[in-house]
């Protein structure tokens, strides 16, 4: 799969709009955010665009600890989810507030995202065992962002299953800064790699703004005898720099041109509350014969959702001025 626009010439998009934004208020974006949003990501819209503090992983690199649990061990009555089959070759293995994404191929299982340290070895590697599904089949771990809600649970599974771990080089450097659990350094991954398991390529691209070099992913899934694409964002918080701002409202643009050239007709988070998961898992599993996935959006639905997170950081931007 191309990449449908450069960083330089999108660079030129973002300069250009810069110039643009002169004399327009946070208030217009955020209205463009809500009436993109519509009734499908009222929850993305308030968390980007009306919490002044954003949680489950929104703070810097060298910043307050982000994704973190309470302190101690929590309950398990308080995070754990059963896991489901969402699509023939897609599972979701997360938590309550924290999705991991198993990509079912020929050769094995690759998984997008660890959990926590705490939760990795009962919702990852329990959840797949409860599915009929084998946890030391995990080839890859695609780690989206080293924030623990999202990395904490690879060292475990790169230590009992010798699993491989991607991430990009920048968020791997952030890795080396951070102390708990953590993986080794491993997979580097590139910007547009595609990675390949037996029948199965999902494809990566680097988008920073969450973190340095967060990673968002593209992943054919397929139900019955139809085939779909799924586009994964891979880091939703927004920072209060200007840095990460821009960053973020550039990578936001271009994945949608990703989107769109892919005919991504799904979207998927790293965060049940986001992408519908806490309503769409339990309509998944009680729906009928022949009854329509929750999932499947549409790539207009697709676009809306990153036209949200993108005209949200576009408002917290215009309001550091």
């Amino acid at each position: 799969m191309m990449v449908s626009m450069t960083w330089t010439m999108l660079a030129l998009v973002v300069l250009m709009s810069a110039a643009m934004l002169a004399g327009q208020s946070p208030d217009e974006h955020v209205t463009r955010a809500k009436a993109a949003a519509g009734n499908d990501y009222q929850n993305l819209f308030n968390f980007l665009c009306t919490v002044p503090t954003p949680r489950g992983g929104g703070a810097r690199e060298g910043g307050p600890r982000a994704g973190g649990p309470p302190p101690g061990l929590p309950d398990k009555s308080t995070w754990y989810a059963e896991p489901a089959k969402v699509f023939d070759n897609l599972y979701f293995v997360g938590q309550t507030e924290y999705s991991a994404w198993a990509v079912i191929t020929s050769q094995g299982i690759i998984l997008i995202d660890t959990l926590f340290d705490y939760s990795v070895e009962e919702e990852v590697a329990g959840g797949l065992k409860k599915l009929g599904l084998d946890p030391a089949t995990i080839r890859y771990a695609v780690v989206t962002h080293p924030h623990p809600d999202h990395h904490g649970g690879a060292k475990f599974l790169q230590d009992r299953y010798k699993t491989r771990i991607v991430m990009s080089a920048a968020d791997w450097d952030v890795i080396d800064r951070l102390s708990g659990a953590k993986p080794r350094r491993d997979m580097v991954a590139t910007d547009g790699q595609m990675l390949t398991l037996g029948d199965t390529t999902i494809t990566l691209y680097i988008t920073p703004g969450h973190t340095p070099g967060t990673l968002s992913v593209v992943i054919p899934v397929r139900e019955n005898n139809a085939r779909h694409v799924a586009a994964l964002w891979g880091g939703t918080g927004l920072n209060p720099d200007r840095e990460s701002l821009e960053k973020y409202i550039q990578s936001a643009q271009r994945f949608d041109q990703i989107a769109q050239k892919a005919g991504a007709d799904i979207i998927l988070s790293n965060h049940t509350d986001w992408d519908g998961s806490k309503v769409n898992l339990p309509r998944v599993a009680t729906r009928g014969p022949g009854a329509p996935n929750p999932y499947i959006v549409g790539t207009p639905a697709v676009r809306r959702y990153l036209e949200v997170a993108r005209e949200c950081a576009t408002a917290r931007l215009l309001r550091l001025n």
